[in-house]
């Protein structure tokens, strides 16, 4: 792999594409100052064979004109292959016999990278984890590529705890104690701990002393990149659907039992309603008189019904990082959900003959994910449309629809939105 693209999630061209802070090959960056100095991607998600690097033939970056850009590897990762012995040991067990001990390309300074996938890496270091499907990736300071990954300690057999199913288990206990940060260019691997109150975690780093280090071992650049795992926010939120009711008889008859807000899908059907994956916010949590925080959002809506009851918030920041915090609304008072404003959405009749008109033969409008965003004492709903031409794979940004209880507006850029939502142009 190669470099990395970067977008600021509020910025597009005028042709609804996305405005690019780092792009093209080599990497170009918009920001003075701010670059991907190792651009070259030797473990990742999809780099699941052994390659030799260091070796007489170079290794490919990127097409250039009429010749190709290529590279030799200059980190410390990986096995080196000596002499030819070792080559022979080495072939015998990655399955090379026939081509690694006889082969002109190869020198005693040569190294094989293996395990290349950061899936199969973490887990062959450490089985007894449970690692978060959605690795991501950040650029540190020095322009450097990481892969950030969550860990988690589970079981099954925590007392007096009813289970629930994560992928093909079924668990009572989890706790993300672990970050993992790993380099995309020599593949270093480190274990940071960050929950030193679970006994799980405490129990292994016993076993492994030299696996593990604390947390305030992390680098700054990195420890900003830190963020509340999805994985464990969807889970808490189910959980907590029912486990928020304390009376008895309320838990009993199941009478106050939340769901986690479901929204129409982004397919072309949509009838199919799904689940809501949280989103990622900048916002000043209420009651809070700290800046802005990076805040995980899930709304709740009450079982089989569509009007927003509440809604949780997995924060990332500073000494919040890796805590909670649930808000409910007065049960006195209706406020709309992501259904109800999607049907909002489809019921206006300049937006649903704008849509009309754009899904024609040749072109299809793609409806993203309605974001909840808290604003004040209110709720702020955002949906992006786009359009995508058939014979193109990149769909465009057309309109922007903002909603609030009571008002609807739509708009491109955002900011003709906002003045028609809070202006008084436009209205549902």
């Amino acid at each position: 792999g190669y470099g990395v693209t970067m977008n600021p999630v509020n910025g597009f061209t005028p042709e609804g594409l996305p405005r690019l802070v780092l792009s093209n090959m080599p990497v170009q960056s918009t920001i003075p100052g701010f670059n991907v100095t190792r651009p070259e991607i030797y473990f990742g998600e999809l780099t699941d064979s052994d390659v030799y690097v260091k070796t007489r033939q170079k290794e490919f970056n990127y097409p250039q004109g009429d010749q190709n850009n290529l590279t030799s590897y200059e980190g410390g990762g990986g096995i080196r292959l000596g002499g030819f012995l070792r080559r022979l040991l080495l072939a015998v067990d990655r399955g090379d016999a026939t081509r690694l001990p006889f082969s002109d390309d190869i020198s005693e300074d040569s190294r094989l990278l293996m395990r290349r996938n950061i899936r199969t890496r973490v887990a062959e270091l450490a089985p007894f984890l449970t690692f978060d499907p959605d690795p991501y990736i950040v650029v540190t300071e020095e322009g450097r590529l990481f892969w950030m990954l969550d860990a988690y300690t589970t079981s099954g057999s925590y007392p007096y705890s009813r289970h629930y199913l994560l992928g093909r288990s079924r668990i009572n206990y989890m706790r993300n104690s672990v970050k993992v940060a790993i380099d995309a260019y020599d593949g270093s691997t480190t274990f940071y701990v960050f929950d030193n109150e679970d006994p799980i975690i405490a129990a292994y780093r016993g076993i492994f002393p030299t696996l593990f280090r604390d947390s305030s071992a992390l680098p700054a650049g990195l420890r900003t990149h830190v963020r509340y795992p999805e994985l464990l926010l969807k889970l808490q939120a189910t959980v907590y659907g029912l486990y928020h009711m304390t009376d008895p008889a309320l838990f009993f008859n199941r009478e106050d039992l939340w769901s986690v807000a479901t929204e129409v899908g982004i397919s072309t059907q949509r009838d199919q309603a799904q689940v809501m994956e949280p989103n990622f916010v900048l916002m000043t949590l209420p009651g809070e008189e700290s800046s802005i925080e990076f805040v995980e959002i899930l709304p709740f809506t009450p079982a089989n019904k569509n009007n927003l009851i509440g809604w949780i918030a997995g924060r990332s920041d500073g000494e919040h990082y890796g805590s909670s915090i649930v808000y409910d609304f007065p049960k006195t008072r209706l406020v709309d959900g992501p259904l109800q404003i999607e049907a909002r959405i489809d019921q206006n009749a300049q937006l649903s003959g704008q849509l009309s008109l754009w899904n024609q033969q040749g072109s299809r409008v793609r409806r993203g994910n309605l974001i909840v965003m808290p604003i004040g004492r209110g709720l702020l709903y955002a949906e992006p449309i786009y359009l995508q031409a058939e014979r193109s794979p990149m769909p465009e940004l057309r309109l922007v629809v903002l909603a609030t209880q009571d008002r609807l507006a739509d708009g491109t850029p955002v900011e003709a939105a906002v003045a028609g939502l809070f202006g008084g142009a436009t209205s549902s």
